[in-house]
């Protein structure tokens, strides 16, 4: 890894340790944990239903910082395991939970001690016992190939430094005929990358995304097949909130 993609990956950890930290602490005031200061209207809690956040610790709530609801997308099934890279405070690890129901799992991946810290109190919290919270890096995810059968994310591959590499790891998880539900920030072909750049930093999920075609590229390299890449709603200039599906074929070399 290069000194640059070093440092970027550093300023990503500190900036959601701070996120976590504040929920943390917010928690155990009289107001209750505090949401992370984000554009509401495109990332976080307001993108789930009110039915969902209510049915799940205010924690968890307040530290969603994503760009969309990938467990309404992914169509999880009773009995499925479902892992989901870059969990954060584990909002949707929590709703995947339940939507696989107890012969099903939920494993979530989170390079921050903070963030996983906080998920595992959610966890506990919401009473959920068929979950798994894991550290590591979505460049090198800690679960044997042909694991899972459902792979999400919200917000976090546009984060990644080496997104080849996170499309690797993701196709090797699946398990034959599995599938992905991403939620991620997509940017319009005709953005250069200094393009993006200039409609926000690295960190605020805007300025290392990839462009639509860059994303199909990148998963086609990795094996996938049966893409769609579909904007729901406008983050900047040329940039938008999409929904990414796609599958690992049955007879996946």
């Amino acid at each position: 890894m290069s000194e640059q993609s070093t440092d970027l990956r550093e300023t990503v950890r500190l900036r959601y340790a701070a996120a976590a930290v504040k929920v943390t602490e917010g928690g155990t005031a009289c107001c209750g944990p505090r949401p992370v200061e984000i554009d509401e209207e495109n990332f976080g809690s307001t993108l789930y239903a009110a039915e969902e956040r209510a049915a799940l610790p205010t924690e968890a709530v307040a530290a969603s910082l994503g760009c969309g609801n990938p467990t309404a997308v992914a169509e999880l099934r009773e009995g499925e395991r479902v892992l989901d890279l870059g969990s954060g405070g584990g909002i949707d690890v929590l709703l995947s939970a339940r939507r696989v129901g107890p012969t099903g799992k939920a494993y979530g991946l989170d390079m921050t001690e903070e963030m996983l810290a906080l998920a595992l109190a959610n966890a506990a919290r919401a009473g959920a016992t068929n979950v798994e919270f894991l550290k590591g890096t979505i460049e090198a995810v800690p679960l044997p190939a042909n694991t899972v059968d459902v792979v999400i994310s919200n917000c976090v591959i546009n984060l990644s430094t080496d997104k080849p590499t996170v499309f690797t790891e993701t196709f090797r998880v699946l398990r034959p005929g599995g599938r992905i539900g991403i939620s991620d920030v997509v940017a319009d072909d005709t953005l250069t990358p200094t393009q993006r750049a200039e409609r926000g930093d690295y960190v605020g999920c805007i300025a290392g995304a990839l462009s639509f075609t860059e994303y199909r590229q990148g998963l086609e390299a990795a094996g996938f097949t049966h893409i769609e890449i579909t904007p729901t709603h406008s983050v900047a200039d040329g940039m938008h909130s999409a929904v990414i599906r796609a599958d690992k074929p049955t007879a996946a070399s």
